[in-house]
C-alpha cells in the first residue's frame, strides 16, 4: 500500500471492523483504538502511524 501525504495532522480513519469514523493525530504516541468496537486503528511507528487494515478517508481541516 502506497503511504499517501495529507499534509494535515489529523486524519479521519474508518474501522474496517465497524465502518465507524474516528480522527486521528497523524503521528500518534500511543496505540489508538477504535471508539466502538476497540479495534485497533493506529499503531505508532515512530513517526507517522500505520493503519493497516483501515481506510483513511480524508484530512480534517
Amino acid at each position: 500500500m502506497a503511504e499517501r501525504d495529507y499534509g494535515k495532522t489529523f486524519l479521519r480513519v474508518k474501522c474496517a471492523d465497524c465502518g465507524s469514523e474516528q480522527i486521528v493525530y497523524h503521528r500518534p504516541s500511543t496505540t489508538v483504538k477504535c471508539g466502538v468496537c476497540g479495534s485497533t486503528l493506529a499503531t505508532p511507528t515512530g513517526g507517522k502511524a500505520s493503519f493497516g487494515k483501515h481506510e483513511v478517508v480524508g484530512a480534517v481541516s
